[in-house]
């Protein structure tokens, strides 16, 4: 028995002086080192009695010491549980008590609030900062490498990945080995990634898309990251004619643009630029398009399957859709309230199955079989299309969907239309309670810096697009739409802000456009 994940990320290149990590000035981390260090972090794990199927959260800065205990962990067998930096203190304590940790490693400041709830968790504390050091560095001085990974299946979980939670309590997503590496896989057959490559990595690595995506498939390629802390637009385009692929978000984009110093010239090193976590609008796509040559690629994932979609490397990579099913997944789009599949062109729920869907949520049997259906199918929660030629576009989350007098209406759909607007930067489009409709539309704007949008026009041009049941009842108008740390929109929170908003009495109800 071997162990696929770490086999392939750094098995191969164990003793290979070629380049991992370029950091900050010149410094550099290479496969052997990083290697090194995987296997002195998984000698202290097997020391403090942790082994194949233990847990380890870890809620640290992203920094090379990082990397190599996610590495060591994935060496140890041990499954391993990154967090993200901005949870509080209580939201830690529910994640240490849910998985059972038996290790906990923690920034420094966050030592003290958190030694209760891994006491009472049966774990203990190590403690990693952002420029590697901490009790764990300390620890790792006198521990022990491990001579070979430990043995693991491909079935044997390598990560408990906590979904957001932002309806109800956190999931803990079971990824196995064989998630994982599927996953990396085939990324890096579809674009095109190869040993010469050189990633420039602004992500954090809490999330899917920083660890999972780009560092799993840098590494399974054999390729080099530039490691940057997070993203900084200046540090970017001073690294970027060193890369030639990038993988963001679409506020990375967004900020490039804004950035008189981002050219034509600088992007022109690159091969692949790359958007997920978040959807890119058509018009950051074309502006991109026209100033830099380049057409974003953009892909579909989720905590609990990694990638399901992407547009082509070669081909037509069309704003506004997620592209085609990745080969080994299958997608379908179902009624929501039959689950019987629905034929082209028409919205409903997107399941996929394939080697990258995960094994469940972790100690929630039920929730696990209401999403994750008996013959491999999962629920993913969001809305789509697939066309004629296969292409896939998401229209929302189930938990978006906004019906208003018996009527459905998908937000993406209103919100294409406010972007086309002038002087509006972007649009999220919320149902909230009404007395009559049961949801009304809402839509929450924000203007393009210096620019003071028409409501009356827009409305205006609404009204000539869309079906009456479709217009928003009130518009708000606001300076930016709240996102959590990968940058999506957060319309939770725009809910429970303006939830009272037609509430009240006729007048107050005629003013909001009741």
């Amino acid at each position: 028995m071997t162990n696929p994940l770490y086999d392939m990320l750094l098995g191969a290149r164990a003793d290979s002086a070629a380049p991992l990590l370029h950091l900050a000035g010149d410094g550099v981390v290479t496969y052997a080192a990083m290697d090194a260090s995987a296997a002195r972090v998984a000698g202290l794990l097997r020391a403090r009695g942790l082994g194949r199927g233990d847990r380890l959260a870890m809620q640290t800065a992203k920094s090379p010491e990082a990397l190599a205990l996610y590495l060591g962990c994935v060496r140890a067998g041990v499954i391993v549980l990154p967090l993200n930096t901005a949870y509080t203190p209580d939201e830690m304590a529910y994640f240490i008590g849910d998985a059972s940790p038996k290790l906990v490693v923690v920034d420094p400041s966050a030592e003290a609030a958190l030694g209760q709830p891994a006491r009472e968790a049966g774990a203990t504390i190590l403690t990693l900062d952002a420029e590697g050091a901490g009790s764990l560095t300390e620890a790792l001085a006198d521990a022990t490498p491990t001579d070979a990974p430990e043995p693991c299946s491909g079935d044997d979980l390598a990560c408990l990945l906590y979904t957001s939670g932002t309806t109800g309590r956190s999931k803990g997503a079971m990824l196995s080995h064989d998630n994982l590496v599927s996953n990396a896989r085939t990324l890096m057959a579809c674009w095109r990634f190869t040993s010469d490559d050189v990633l420039l990595h602004a992500l954090p690595i809490f999330h899917a898309h920083g660890l999972f995506v780009a560092c799993n498939v840098a590494m399974a390629a054999g390729a080099s990251m530039i490691w940057q802390p997070g993203f900084d637009a200046g540090a970017v385009i001073a690294a970027l004619p060193r890369a030639s692929v990038m993988m963001g978000v679409p506020t990375f984009y967004t900020r490039l643009l804004a950035d008189e110093a981002f050219t034509r010239e600088v992007a022109g090193h690159m091969r692949l630029f790359t958007s997920g976590s978040a959807p890119l609008l058509a018009e950051t796509h074309d502006a991109f398009r026209a100033r830099t040559g380049h057409a974003i690629l953009e892909r579909y994932g989720m905590t609990e399957t990694g990638m399901n979609t992407s547009n082509p490397y070669d081909g037509d990579r069309r704003a506004g859709t997620v592209g085609r099913p990745l080969p080994g997944v299958e997608l379908r789009v179902t009624d929501p309230e039959t689950a019987a599949p629905l034929p082209e062109g028409e919205t409903g729920m997107i399941e996929v199955r394939g080697p990258n869907v995960f094994k469940g949520y972790w100690q929630m049997p039920e929730k696990t079989a209401e999403e994750l259906r008996a013959d491999g199918w999962f629920i993913t929660g969001d809305l789509g299309v697939v066309s004629a030629d296969g292409y896939v576009t998401i229209v929302g989350r189930q938990k978006d969907l906004i019906i208003t007098g018996g009527y459905n209406v998908y937000p993406r759909e209103v919100e294409a239309v406010l972007d086309d607007q002038p002087g509006v930067s972007e649009s999220a489009v919320i149902g909230l309670p009404h007395p009559d409709f049961g949801e009304g539309v809402v839509a929450v704007v924000v203007p393009e810096p210096g620019a003071a949008p028409d409501l009356d026009a827009i409305a205006g041009a609404v009204r000539s697009q869309l079906a009456n049941y479709k217009r928003p009842k009130h518009y708000l108008l606001r300076d930016a739409l709240p996102r959590n740390t990968m940058g999506k929109v957060q319309k939770n929170a725009l809910r429970a802000e303006h939830a009272a908003l037609f509430s009240g009495t006729p007048e107050d109800m005629a003013k909001a456009g009741g």
